[in-house]
C-alpha cells in the first residue's frame, strides 16, 4: 500500500473497531542492557560527552534493536507503531550536543518503523500505520523554569515551531503516516508543534493526519500549564485533529475520569495510553498486563475508546492483553456539537446557543 491507500484502509478499520497503538519504547529498551558504548556506536565514539540515555540516537547507532522493538509490538497486535523520536528536536538534542543530526534521526526512525510495519502489513493485508512521535521538548512556552523570575522563557514560540518543522519534515521523508504530538503538558507547546507541522505540509505538499495527546499530570485533572481536559480540547480543536487523547503520567485507574471527560466532548477519535500505573517507590510500575486488561475492557464497554495503547512501563505483553480486552467491542462514537463559540483559558468557555 502507498500512504494514501494505507490511511484510507486505516480509517475504515477505525470506524469498525478499536485500534491498538504500541507500548513504551523505553521499557522495552531497558531489557537490552545497553551500555554507553552501545549508544555511541562507531559513529559517535569521539563525541565529547556521554550519550547514554539518548534513546532517539539509537536509530543511528543500533537500528536493528529499534527494528526489533517495533516488530515486538507489531507481533503483539499493534495497528500503529510510533517512531523512536520523542526527543528528536533541536531543543531536546541540544542536551547531548547533537542538534546537527536531528533531521537524520527523524528520517531514519520513520524509515525503520515503516520497514517493520510493511513486513507485517504484507502478511495479511491489514494496514499498519507509523505515527511520527513529536514529544513536548525539554522546554515550556507557558511557564518560567525559575520561580523567582516568572517572565523568563528559555525558548520562544517561533524557535520551537522551527524545531518541530524540521522534525516533521524528517518524519514525512522517512515514511510516517500520521504525526503524533504527544505527552503535551503545555498547550502552547502543542500549538507550536501544529504550526511547525503545517509549515512542513506547505513545504512538501504532503499533509498527514494530526493526532494530539495531552498529559494530565496528577489527580487535579489538569495539564502542567493548568488546563482542564475540556479546556485543552477547546484549545486544539481548531486543528481538526484526526484523533485526540491522553497519555503518560497517570495509570489507568487515575486516568479513567479524565478520559470520560474527553470522550464526552471530542468530535474526533479518542485515544488513551496511560502508564502501567503510578511509579512505585523503586521507580517501577505495578500494573500487570492482566490488571491493565481489566481497565481497558471497562473503558471499551463504556464507549470511551477509539485507540488504545500503553505508555511508560508497558511492554508487548501489555499490548497483547489490551488487544484482547477491546476485541469485538464497538468503538466510541464521536461527539456532535451544535455550532457555537468555544474558548479556553484554564477552564473551558462555551458560549450559549
Amino acid at each position: 500500500m502507498n500512504r494514501a491507500e494505507r490511511l484510507s484502509a486505516l480509517n475504515a478499520e477505525l470506524a469498525a473497531r478499536i485500534l491498538i497503538l504500541d507500548g513504551s519504547m523505553g521499557a522495552y529498551l531497558q531489557g537490552f542492557g545497553l551500555t554507553t558504548n552501545d549508544f555511541h556506536g562507531e559513529r559517535f565514539v569521539e563525541h565529547p560527552m556521554s550519550l547514554k540515555g539518548d534513546n532517539d540516537l539509537l536509530v543511528l547507532t543500533q537500528p536493528e534493536i529499534i527494528a526489533q522493538v517495533h516488530e515486538g509490538y507489531l507481533a503483539a497486535g499493534a495497528d500503529i507503531v510510533s517512531t523512536n523520536t520523542f526527543n528528536a528536536t533541536r531543543i531536546s538534542q541540544a542536551e547531548y550536543a547533537l542538534e546537527d543530526v536531528v533531521f537524520e534521526i527523524n528520517v531514519e526512525a520513520a524509515r525503520i518503523a515503516r520497514e517493520a510495519a510493511d513486513k507485517f502489513e504484507a502478511r495479511d493485508g491489514r494496514p499498519r500505520a507509523v505515527a511520527g512521535a513529536m514529544g513536548p521538548t525539554t522546554k515550556l512556552l507557558s511557564m518560567s523554569p525559575e520561580v523567582g523570575d516568572p517572565g523568563r522563557r528559555d525558548v520562544d514560540f517561533d524557535a520551537m515551531a522551527r524545531g518541530y518543522k524540521e522534525q516533521a519534515l524528517g518524519l514525512i521523508e522517512g515514511g510516517a503516516d500520521l504525526l503524533l504530538i504527544e505527552t503535551i503538558t503545555d498547550t502552547l507547546n502543542a500549538k507550536s508543534a501544529l504550526w511547525g507541522a503545517w509549515e512542513a505540509f506547505d513545504k512538501t505538499g504532503v499533509e498527514l493526519p494530526l493526532w494530539i495527546s495531552g498529559t494530565i499530570t496528577d489527580r487535579s485533572g489538569r495539564t502542567l500549564s493548568g488546563q482542564t481536559v475540556e479546556a485543552f480540547y477547546n484549545s486544539v480543536r481548531h486543528a481538526k485533529p484526526w484523533a485526540v487523547g491522553l497519555n503518560c503520567a497517570l495509570g489507568p485507574a487515575e486516568m479513567r475520569a479524565f478520559l470520560a471527560d474527553l470522550a464526552r466532548v471530542a468530535e474526533c477519535a479518542v485515544s488513551a495510553y496511560p502508564n502501567a500505573g503510578l511509579p512505585n517507590a523503586m521507580g517501577g510500575y505495578d500494573e500487570t498486563p492482566h490488571s491493565m486488561e481489566t481497565h481497558y475492557a471497562e473503558w471499551a464497554r463504556a464507549g470511551l475508546l477509539n485507540i488504545a495503547g500503553g505508555c511508560c512501563g508497558t511492554t508487548p505483553e501489555h499490548i497483547t492483553h489490551m488487544k484482547h480486552a477491546v476485541e469485538g467491542v464497538k468503538p466510541r462514537v464521536a461527539a456532535k456539537h451544535e455550532a457555537r463559540l468555544r474558548l479556553a483559558g484554564l477552564e473551558p468557555f462555551n458560549a450559549a446557543a
